[in-house]
């Protein structure tokens, strides 16, 4: 896969949705470290590649929309290197 990972905001809430039981038009924008966590791990499982994020990436996610521009970044590192 090279470019632009297909990963989507709509994705990352249906993720979101999952993990807390609401449909994803409830789930909020805000995101706390155990959804974070589990983002992480649902992205790395469904492209099969681990996310090398630093912790000040990690620490700069605090919305949907901040997890998507830093997981579309690593995964288009991931693919490219």
């Amino acid at each position: 896969m090279s470019g632009q990972p297909d990963l989507g905001r709509a994705d990352l809430l249906t993720m979101l949705a999952e993990l807390t039981a609401k449909p994803a038009a409830e789930v909020s924008d805000r995101i706390g470290s155990m959804e974070l966590a589990w983002l992480v791990h649902l992205v790395e499982q469904r492209y099969d590649r681990r996310l090398d994020l630093a912790d000040d990436e990690l620490a700069g996610i605090r919305t949907v929309d901040d997890a998507l521009t830093v997981f579309r970044a690593s995964l288009s590192t991931s693919a490219d290197g």
